[in-house]
């Protein structure tokens, strides 16, 4: 028998749980985003308008900013007549969400002209400085990016470390040209070695020389990404200390230093405290990281110079120059949450990094001599569709570089960097623990490069430094782990963008038989409506047949290697030739040919893709109406442009010959 106490005291847990389940429903709020991505124009650098892919016809793209737990909905649509397009969420993990990561032919189809994709999302269990970009063709180099912020709590209010006022420090680097244009030269026969563009400058928040106002005697919480393409920067405010708290969305031990090194795409939270009086204004300093540039043009200023600025009344500052850069090593950074390296791994995955040429000519990337190329059906949808048979690592193809992960095995990842340069390695879907970085390889200094020996190698740290963006030095190794947790099919790739248009990257397909068990992993029926929109196909191996999974007849392969013992100075060799002979042939067109209509932008375009600068008035002239002047004009433009070319060659290859 119930009583009537009984009976309140029921009525009211009723009450109390009520009122919980609304209270966290009121918690959890929804942010809804419609953007559509189109071509614009700005001076961003102060130097020139160029195209810039423009959100709702505004740049820059809009900061994110949402609290623990809340969901997220971009509708993104595709306002450009040009390319197709994408958007992916870095750091984040979209657990039980896969298909919202973003790279195309990995998780997604493309999204082509007019069309619209919802990013629908919850921001779980994460918590910090994250940012979203573009994930085709280098897009967001022109633009296509922003910063996303995730609150611990309400207004950051359970944030584990004081302070007064939070600012949000995005870096990066800015090219004159769109990446369409300049991945036009760069992925060329002329261009062997792979040399990647040079940025023209370094920007902070979308500008430069920024200007800062801060009060004294203030603690400011500072968000700094690096939402660049290319080149990594050292960062520091002069006469400033910086304490490091949080990096890549992990909360950190504090520790202090004067600068920071931050490759693409990397985040770091740092505190800075003021100083109390304000009778100086302050640098902040951005530096490009120029030994991973092939060519430092002298017009290029390594430095950039932002202002800290106390008092509005005094100049601002000089730029601040260093003895030496000395910047904190992120590998030595503990998480405030120490957690032990994990045990041996279960899945031992090693990588051989390379830059090489196959027989286009042209410069590639590769792991253990793969270069990425994209699947006929993306690899989630594979998986989808696979049955039993999406444990076979067959089925992807190959060239896609894929590797299945079992259900909560821990996986190793060892890179061997046989390449001379500098690469940040990103994995989606996770954060991992740095176990090893190995020294940079030094001839001058008797070191030699060295790949990875699991039986004799360095002690690995009691509690390892974890974040999801890393670099590893030149011809040097990296070891990381992590356990395989999160259902999905996830990117590992180096964030140069230059580098991933190259191909460097893998998928890896985790616990193929949660995805498939998983309600909410089913591609959504606007994700299906993007795919048929775009022609792609929805099931089936990477190459698209269903009938036989392990048949990949038809599916897309790089091109042959070049044959063994064609060394790199052959290739030296046929580019200088390929080059001497059309110059020699742009010379004759130029000196007996300039009666010819539209001649000057036949012999240009061979040799860089653009044209000479030409009037009007001047297309219908005949060689015999031009004067000495015009004449000479055109061809020093051309020699111009035949020696820089030539100089970029000889700098990369002076350690060859």
């Amino acid at each position: 028998m119930v009583t009537i106490a009984a009976a309140a005291a029921s009525r009211r847990m009723l009450s109390v749980l009520l009122l919980l389940c609304l209270s966290g429903v009121a918690w959890a709020k929804t942010h809804r985003f419609e953007w559509t991505a189109a071509w614009g124009s700005q001076d961003v650098d102060g130097v020139g308008v160029r195209p810039v892919i423009t959100c709702n016809g505004q740049w820059p793209w809009p900061d994110i900013r949402v609290d623990k737990g809340d969901q997220v909905e971009v509708y993104l649509t595709n306002g450009m007549n040009d390319s197709t397009t994408s958007l992916h969420f870095h750091g984040l993990f979209q657990r039980d969400s896969g298909q919202m990561d973003g790279p195309p032919m990995v998780t997604n189809c493309p999204l082509v002209p007019g069309d619209t994709i919802l990013y629908n999302f919850t921001v779980a269990d994460q918590v910090g400085t994250y940012w979203y970009h573009s994930h085709t063709a280098g897009q967001y180099e022109d633009g296509m990016r922003g910063l996303f912020i995730i609150n611990d709590g309400e207004n950051n209010k359970d944030y584990p470390y004081e302070y007064d006022e939070e600012v949000v420090l995005s870096i990066g680097d800015w090219y004159t040209e769109t990446v369409t244009d300049l991945s036009k030269a760069f992925l060329n026969l002329y261009n062997p070695t792979g040399a990647e563009p040079i940025p023209r400058n370094l920007i902070l928040n979308n500008t430069r020389n920024l200007t800062w106002d801060v009060k004294p005697d203030t603690t400011y919480l500072l968000r700094i990404c690096n939402i660049g393409g290319f080149v990594s920067q050292y960062f520091w405010i002069e006469d400033h200390d910086m304490t490091v708290v949080q990096i890549d969305g992990v909360y950190t031990q504090p520790n202090t230093t004067n600068m920071l090194y931050v490759t693409v795409a990397q985040r770091y939270s740092v505190l800075i405290h003021t100083k109390n009086d304000t009778n100086q204004n302050f640098a902040i300093m951005q530096k490009f990281d120029e030994t991973m540039l092939d060519v430092i043009p002298k017009e290029l200023e390594l430095n950039s110079t932002s202002f800290m600025m106390y008092n509005d009344s005094l100049p601002k500052p000089e730029q601040d120059v260093v003895d030496e850069l000395d910047f904190l090593d992120d590998f030595y950074l503990t998480p405030l949450h120490k957690e032990e390296a994990l045990g041996e791994p279960d899945h031992r995955i090693t990588l051989d990094v390379v830059m090489d040429n196959l027989m286009d000519g042209k410069n590639y990337a590769f792991f253990n001599n793969i270069t990425y190329t994209a699947p006929k059906v993306p690899t989630l949808m594979t998986v989808l569709s696979a049955g039993d048979q999406a444990d076979d690592v067959t089925i992807y193809g190959s060239n896609t570089n894929t590797f299945v992960l079992k259900k909560d095995e821990i996986v190793e990842l060892v890179l061997n960097n046989q390449d001379t340069g500098n690469h940040p390695f990103h994995l989606h879907g996770h954060v991992f623990q740095a176990l090893i970085r190995d020294v940079e390889y030094d001839d001058a200094l008797g070191l030699k490069p060295v790949s990875y020996d699991p039986d004799d190698h360095a002690p690995f740290p009691e509690y390892p430094m974890i974040r999801d963006t890393i670099y590893l030095r030149p011809q040097s190794n990296l070891v990381i782990r992590f356990k395989a947790d999160n259902p999905g099919v996830w990117f590992f790739h180096c964030h140069i963008e230059w580098h991933l248009l190259q191909g460097l990257a893998i998928v890896l397909v985790e616990d193929p038989a949660s995805i498939q068990a998983s309600s909410s992993q089913a591609i959504t029926a606007n994700h299906l409506s993007v795919c048929a929109n775009s022609s792609t196909l929805i099931k089936g191996n990477a190459a698209g047949n269903t009938d036989n999974f392990l048949d990949l007849t038809g599916e897309h392969v790089q091109l042959d290697s070049i044959p063994t013992g064609f060394t790199k100075k052959g290739i030296i060799a046929m580019t200088f030739s390929c080059f001497a002979g059309t110059l020699g042939l742009v010379t004759i067109a130029i000196y007996g040919l300039l009666d010819v209509k539209s001649l000057d932008n036949v012999a240009f375009n061979i040799m860089s893709g653009g044209a000479p600068t030409v009037s009007p008035d001047d297309k219908n002239t005949s060689a015999q109406e031009l004067d000495e002047e015009f004449e000479a004009k055109q061809i020093d433009e051309m020699l111009e442009k035949s020696e820089a070319q030539k100089s970029k060659l000889l700098g990369k290859f002076k350690n060859i010959f």
